[in-house]
């Protein structure tokens, strides 16, 4: 397929497992790659399952100031943190998500109120969830007052095959109540209905005054497909599952090899 990017006016990226390391880190090559696309006059914004907390520094870092998505294309702010619109899980649906979890014995983690809350911190990836959420877990037995207004349920868990039956429940039984996708292996996200990274994008495209066929996005993984859907290009990571690449209009590097980076210096020859 033939990709014509001389029209491209917004690059959307995903965060993890795309713009930054392993480690969370920005590559020194990819926030100059960013810069030189928008002193060319190319937007460049992000999007993530993560919550705005996790943004903020990164949107510090690269100096931008556009509107972004959290929690999958849900929540979308401003710089500074002014919410332009959000969306919750149905509170029913909320506690239908975390039982399903529980009885499928999958831990479970509860974001809402800009806060992030667990049942304990002794369990897998909670050490990375702090550098990438940019905060510490609220530890609490009981996750019900914040069930009428949740921006993510999500599990965790190493075991991808249990993740895999958690997420063709939870479809079955809340997927008209809520969104339900894959963001990390290990990680399994329960979103507001009908607020992927699709509806992320468009609304970030209408927000940055550039029609859906001038925005190119990058991403790596199962949540990213909505918004690869939507786009005039999308770019999958050279380490992305074969799901995502075959749904990807170009591969480039992976993020360990500064694959954003590579992508905007062949979108600015």
């Amino acid at each position: 397929m033939a990709i014509e990017l001389s029209g491209i006016r917004l690059v959307v990226s995903d965060i993890d497992g795309t713009l930054v390391k392993n480690d969370k880190s920005l590559a020194p090559e990819t926030v100059e790659a960013v810069r030189r696309v928008r002193a060319a006059g190319i937007g460049f914004t992000i999007i993530s399952a993560r919550p705005p907390s996790g943004l903020g520094p990164l949107i510090a870092e690269l100096g931008l100031d556009g509107p972004a998505g959290a929690f999958n294309g849900a929540t979308i702010f401003r710089p500074g943190g002014e919410v332009v619109e959000a969306h919750h899980i149905d509170e029913d649906a909320a506690r239908g998500i975390v039982a399903i979890h529980d009885r499928l014995g999958i831990p479970v983690w509860v974001f809402a109120d800009g806060r992030w809350m667990t049942r304990t911190r002794e369990m897998p990836h909670v050490d990375q969830e702090i550098v990438a959420a940019r905060q510490d877990p609220v530890v609490t037995p009981d996750f019900e007052r914040w069930m009428s207004r949740a921006d993510k349920v999500q599990g965790i868990s190493d075991d991808s095959d249990l993740l895999t039956k958690a997420e063709d429940e939870l479809k079955a039984s809340v997927g008209e109540r809520a969104t339900i996708a894959r963001s990390q292996h290990y990680y399994l996200d329960a979103t507001a209905p009908h607020t992927d990274k699709g509806h992320g994008v468009r609304e970030l495209a209408k927000a940055f005054g550039v029609p859906l066929e001038a925005v190119a996005v990058l991403g790596d993984m199962p949540n990213d497909l909505p918004m690869f859907r939507v786009a005039g290009v999308s770019v999958a990571m050279g380490q992305a599952p074969d799901e995502v690449k075959a749904e990807a209009d170009q591969i480039t590097k992976s993020n360990e090899d500064n694959g954003v980076a590579a992508f905007l210096e062949f979108l600015g020859k």
